[in-house]
């Protein structure tokens, strides 16, 4: 009896231990878990496994990873809902796309049994709770509209559009090929491109790994030559978005600088979006949608009018002439002009060196004032002739006019006036005020290269005395003249700037002008125009100026330096001759300005 009740506790003891041992049926929240852990360490095999339909599961799931580009994915599971042997198990997926995209949604996993054991019910809402069968899930990116440039009058300067790339590859070619088609793209491209010759492509060509891109043409250039470049061998075209000129005349060098500086301003954020396409590609919804965030328009200073009108101006002269336009108020630069002749040395409107001649009096006198030497109304001699150490200094066929104020030798440019006060000043007087003026200093304008002017110290009397007058060792620019004449219409040294946006560098002091040296200057500006040698341009409202010739091997440059309301101008006409040439110049762009400029 006893050893029965023994072997039926026994019994009983194995019993309970053994059911201890086996692990209870696995839930819906286990499955799920495992299921989307295997979905976001992108082992689709594993997540497959752990569906009911594993083949389908695994193709849609590296389909999904594929589609979407996907660098990550972090899942998690949310509540449980089982209803006997069916449940539905709340999901968070978050997709990290590539550029810094991130997607966030909520869906369901279905659930059933198979075997006993808890498995994901397959289907395509298990990837996204809207995707259909057969359907998958893919990124597609758009492209947020380039900006425009625009100029400071409002109208666009460069706009999107498409400019087509040329290109000749030579490796497969006989020497004969490669000579008759360097001819040819030297005939049909060298309209658009003069620096393009046969020699010149043929060695850049032959040089190049692979294709050499000859040149890039705007569409309605591309389309006159298209058929005939196509017939040529080795050359291949391709279409490309770029920034493309309203007006190829419009400061055409200029406006190149421009786009090559504001090229990596011009692309806003791309847009992007995820939809849903059916088993043969084609667009079916739209899952998650992000526009895209253009750029604001680039403003640049140029002002159209004055740009057009000092350019028209310009192209009048066969000598190389050049002007420069800046809005004294802003330091905006308004125009840039230079004629085909002017070209051909670069961009030597702002850039260029020259003499100043008595434009330069405009210094002078300023440095006069500000030492105390002398007042716009103070006695000045002006013979015909003056000898200072070595130098003799005559004015202009030697006119004499006495004793007179230095106002009245300012304005009929009295050569021995001003040699007489540079040579009573110390050795730094003239750098100094020139630099107040905006002489001097380096400017880092983005989008135009600048040269101001040079204007050293002169401990030698000879050197200062020429100085004085504009000859001697002085030296400025179209650019450096009109700042100069911005800071009298300003009385400060304006700092010129070109694309709105971008700050302008000065390296080198700019001493603060003295209101004295102001009012000065522009009374004796202002005479220069009503009663002085500027007088042809007295008619065009109320200018101030000072002409200048400056004496070079030849002949002489012709100069206008001034201001009218809030527009400063430098005119230069190199070898002009009379300085009448450089205000007639200046005369014909103020005429052709729009009422109100």
């Amino acid at each position: 009896m006893i050893s029965r009740f023994l072997a039926a506790a026994v019994a009983v003891l194995l019993a309970v231990a053994l059911g201890a041992c086996t692990p209870k049926p696995q839930g819906p929240e286990s499955a799920a878990d495992a299921f989307v852990a295997a979905l976001a360490s992108r082992d689709s095999a594993a997540a497959a496994a752990g569906t009911d339909r594993p083949d389908l599961a695994a193709g849609a799931i590296d389909s999904a990873w594929d589609g979407l580009q996907a660098e990550s994915l972090e899942a998690s599971t949310g509540a449980v809902t089982v209803d006997g042997d069916t449940a539905t198990v709340d999901y968070t997926y978050t997709w990290q796309l590539p550029r810094d995209r991130t997607w966030t949604y909520d869906g369901s996993l279905r659930m059933g049994r198979r075997g006993g054991d808890w498995v994901v019910r397959w289907n395509s809402t298990d990837l996204h709770p809207t995707l259909g069968d057969t359907q998958s899930m893919v990124l597609r990116s758009t492209a947020a509209p380039r900006a425009r440039v625009n100029e400071h009058a409002g109208s666009d300067v460069l706009v999107p559009g498409t400019v087509v790339g040329v290109s000749w590859t030579v490796a497969e070619l006989t020497s004969d090929r490669i000579v008759s088609t360097a001819r040819a793209l030297e005939r049909l491209l060298r309209p658009f491109d003069d620096s393009i010759t046969a020699q010149s492509t043929v060695e850049s060509a032959t040089a190049a790994q692979g294709a050499y891109r000859v040149v890039t043409l705007r569409e309605e250039d591309y389309d006159t030559v298209a058929a005939e470049l196509s017939a040529l061998p080795g050359v291949a075209v391709t279409e490309e978005s770029d920034l493309v000129s309203t007006d190829r005349s419009f400061a055409p060098d200029l406006v190149s600088q421009v786009k090559k500086t504001v090229m990596d301003r011009v692309d806003g954020a791309a847009g992007w979006s995820v939809v849903a396409v059916n088993a043969n590609g084609a667009d079916v919804g739209v899952l998650t949608e992000t526009a895209p965030e253009p750029v604001p328009s680039i403003s640049i200073s140029l002002d159209r009018p004055i740009q057009v009108a000092a350019q028209n101006a310009v192209n009048v002269s066969r000598d190389q002439a050049m002007m420069v336009v800046i809005q004294p108020s802003t330091g905006d630069i308004l125009a840039v002009a230079q004629n085909a002749a002017a070209d051909r040395d670069g961009p030597v409107a702002s850039t260029g060196l020259y003499p100043p001649g008595s434009t330069f009096k405009i210094v002078t006198a300023g440095a006069a004032i500000a030492e105390g030497l002398a007042t716009p109304g103070t006695t000045v001699p002006c013979p015909g002739r003056i000898v200072i150490g070595e130098r003799s200094v005559p004015n202009y066929n030697e006119f004499s006019l006495g004793d007179v104020s230095m106002s009245t030798a300012f304005t009929r440019s009295c050569n021995t006036s001003f040699a007489k006060l540079a040579s009573e000043m110390g050795p730094d007087d003239l750098t100094d005020a020139a630099a107040m003026f905006g002489i001097g200093p380096e400017y880092t304008v983005t989008g135009l290269p600048t040269e101001s002017g040079s204007v050293p110290p002169a401990s030698d009397l000879v050197q200062r005395t020429e100085d004085g007058f504009g000859q001697g060792k002085v030296l400025v620019s179209t650019f450096g003249m009109a700042l100069a004449a911005a800071t009298v219409a300003h009385g400060s040294t304006p700092t010129p700037r070109l694309i709105q946006g971008e700050d302008t560098t000065v390296e080198g002091d700019r001493p603060a002008v003295d209101p004295a040296v102001v009012d000065g200057l522009r009374g004796m500006m202002r005479s220069v125009v009503t009663s002085g040698t500027a007088d042809r341009i007295a008619d065009q409202g109320e200018v101030y100026g000072k002409t200048g010739e400056a004496e070079v091997d030849g002949g002489s440059h012709a100069w206008f330096v001034g201001y009218r309301g809030d527009l400063a101008f430098a005119t230069l006409v190199v070898r002009g001759g009379s300085s009448d040439n450089a205000v007639a110049v200046t005369r014909d762009m103020f005429t052709a300005l729009p009422e109100g400029y």
